[in-house]
């Protein structure tokens, strides 16, 4: 399941969020998003984990929860209309 997670301090590195995902499970990709002008992040990523189950407790216990002192939106990310 491809899982959207918002509302990042722009400090978050992949690695840090890694981390934090790996408590729920296997994690296959996380991508930051970085503005391609300022090199700095945007403040939102995306991962990859294999594991629907997993997956889905993590975006039920890590939607809202503080993160580096902002509160995660982390939920199911949509493919592009």
């Amino acid at each position: 399941m491809n899982i959207y997670i918002g509302n990042l301090d722009y400090k978050v590195r992949e690695s840090d969020l890694s981390q934090v995902l790996e408590e729920y499970g296997t994690v296959n990709s996380v991508k930051l998003i970085i503005d391609r002008e300022t090199r700095r992040s945007k403040g939102f990523a995306f991962a990859e984990m294999p594991n629907q189950d997993e997956a889905e407790k993590v975006i039920k216990e890590l939607n809202g929860a503080e993160f580096e002192g902002r509160q995660m939106v982390v939920k199911e990310a949509l493919p592009k209309a």
